[in-house]
Parts: C-alpha cells; structure tokens; sequence
C-alpha cells in the first residue's frame, strides 16, 4: 500500500461504516461481528506510485447486545498505519424509540446517519460535523411522526487535540497551534410527514460549546446551526443541508485531523450539501441491492485572507450481495483535502484546478 499522505487517502475514501439499520439498533442477546475491506484506485493528481495496487484496507471488530432494558455496542479498527476506536456506548433503553446512551457515539448533527450515500462522504465530514464520534450522553425521543436528539459531550473520543490516529475528525493540536475539543451541547429535531406521494423529513440541529487553546488555558467557542431536508419517493431519494460553523479563534485557520493527517480548515464557514440517489430494484439473483448517486458539497469560509471556496462532487454506486458491499466512486474536488487539495476552505495557490479519483472499495462484512 502506498506510504504518507498517499496512503491516507486511500484508507480515508473507504471509511463507512455498517448500514444505518445495523449502526442504531441493537437487537437481544449477543451479537459479534466485523469486517475486512479490500480497496484500490487511481488518480490524476500527486504520485502515481501504488495507482491499481488492491491493498487490505481495514480490518473491524464489533460486538453489540441487548438484554432488557440494558444495551451497548462497541467497534474497534485497525488500518495500515494505526489502529482506533469508532464507538463505545452502553445505553439504557426505556422502549423502542426513547433512551440513554453514554460513551463515545455518534454526534446527532444534521442528517443522519450521514448527509452523503458514497464511501467518500461529503465535505462535512472532513469538518467533523458528518459522522463525527466523541465522548458524551445522548438521549433520542424518536416516533413515527418525529425525533429528538439531545447530547452533552465532553471531550473526543480520546481527549486530546495531539492524537492524529484516530477514525473521526476532530480539532488537532500542531506546533504552533495547540487545541483540543472540550464540552458542548447539540440539539437535534426532526419531523417526518407526507405530501405529493413524497415521504418527507424535515430538521435543524444546533451546537455550542468550546474547545481549550494551550498552552493560553483559553476556552474559544464552538458554535453551529443547520438546516436539514431529506425526501423519498418510492427508490428516489434527495438529500439538503446548510450548516454554519464557527471557531472564535485568532486567525482564520483551525488544524483537524484524523487518519494520521492533519490539516488546516477555514475557522468559520458555510456547509452546502445537495445529494440525489436512486435505489434500484433488483431480483437477488445478480445483486441484493444496487443504488447509484451523486453527491454534491461546498464549504465557503466566511471571506479572510488566505481563503477560498472548497468543493466535492461524489459519482458513484454501492452493489450489495449477502455479507458484499461494493462501492465504485469517482471523486472530484476543487481546493478539497484528500482530493489534492491544501485543506478545506485553504488557499494556497492552487485553489482554482479540479483533481479526481477513483476510488474502489470491495467490503465483507460479518
């Protein structure tokens, strides 16, 4: 597999976890599980070395179960350079849709369970407001007709900013800039309805908190808000989100990182996510499942000398067969971390060039 910042991309593009159906419930009794991924691609930009290599790209562990009333669920994953944590929960689960969940879960920002359909995920997630996992408690109040998330989280998941090995991003301690995330409040709703044959779910999530500057002992802010729209009509699916978010700190830059990379983002920005996918219907004698999409992402820092806009479009299909799950992605980014670019809204003088890949990840999972 390729070494440095090559290899990282590559391990980044295959980053999705199980289906959301899996990732939220837990059934009764003791369920262990896991996963190895196989992955390969091309690219147009950086060096060609490892292009068309198939590498063994992740190994996973989970083990989740229920009894009563109580639940937990935990994963832990080895990639080619370092191995982390993605979730450690236990819960307390008063019915179906209402209960408690303490440890290192999912952050219930925006769409859920991810606001994209490919491996690539969209911009937010290099932002680490997609698919993001610290440490807090949780409590959901979800129904048919609505839901409700609301969270305390005190940390990340390991609780410094110096730790770059690790599976979601998160705000990176660098020389020169030394932060770490600390505690916040988010508050998600969500109401579901039905109008023109179309099924409907329609949210804002809220966020505030604040992360440390050392060696200062300073505490900046960290805010954000976020509209959120997803729609269905029989295998036609679109997903919209704007999302807003904020560091109040010196300067226009914030370093992040994960995958062993980090890297610089603009400090304050505009999210736009605009996703279209179809599912189409298939007999199981070739494919259980086949869905195509076409994911669309901006971030547009707030104007500031060194700055630009950045941006991700995701072409791509996921092909499921038994414990199978395929995803075949080109990506395309301008000035967009991992797709060749300097970060996520950074301007270094090459913000205004396309790059692309492609990037192919064959999944078993257990």
């Amino acid at each position: 597999m390729p070494t440095g910042r090559a290899a990282m991309a590559l391990a980044l593009g295959a980053t999705l976890a199980m289906p959301a159906a899996l990732a939220q419930e837990v059934d009764e009794g003791l369920h262990l599980g896991g996963a190895v991924r196989f992955t390969t691609g091309w690219r147009d930009y950086g060096p060609s070395e490892g292009d068309g290599d198939v590498d063994l790209e992740l190994l996973r562990v989970d083990v989740r179960g229920r009894r009563g009333a109580f639940e937990f669920s935990a994963q832990y994953r080895w990639y080619e350079t370092f191995d982390a944590i993605h979730h450690a929960w236990v819960g307390w689960r008063l019915d179906e849709g209402r209960g408690l969940r303490l440890g290192v879960q999912q952050v219930p920002i925006g769409l859920l369970p991810t606001a994209s359909h490919g491996f690539w995920f969209g911009s937010g997630y290099y932002l680490g407001v997609e698919d993001d996992y610290d440490l807090g408690l949780v409590w959901r109040d979800i129904d048919a007709g609505r839901s409700w998330h609301v969270g305390l989280f005190a940390a990340d998941e390991y609780g410094t900013g110096w730790r770059y090995g690790r599976y979601s991003f998160d705000v990176a301690s660098v020389p020169g800039s030394e932060h770490r995330e600390r505690e916040r409040l988010v508050l998600r709703h969500a109401r579901r309805l039905e109008r023109g044959g179309w099924d409907l779910e329609l949210g804002g999530s809220a966020a505030l908190g604040r992360i440390e500057a050392r060696p200062s002992g300073r505490h900046p802010r960290h805010a954000l808000g976020a509209l959120h729209a997803e729609a269905a009509r029989g295998p036609l699916s679109l997903q919209l989100q704007w999302l807003r978010y904020g560091y109040s700190v010196d300067g226009e830059r914030i370093a992040l990182a994960a995958f062993d990379a980090p890297f610089e983002i603009a400090a304050r920005a505009d999210v736009y996510t605009a996703n279209l996918a179809y599912a189409f219907d298939m007999d199981g004698r070739w494919l259980d499942a086949l869905t195509c999409y076409n994911d669309f992402s901006t971030t547009r820092p707030r104007r500031g000398p060194g700055l630009a806009d950045s941006y991700q479009n995701v072409l791509g299909c996921s092909f499921g067969k038994g414990p199978m799950l395929t995803y075949v992605d080109l990506i395309s980014g301008r000035n967009m971390w991992f797709v060749g670019g300097p970060g996520v809204g950074i301007d270094e003088g090459d913000a205004g060039r396309w790059h692309s890949r492609l990037n192919i990840n064959l999944g078993f999972y257990f």
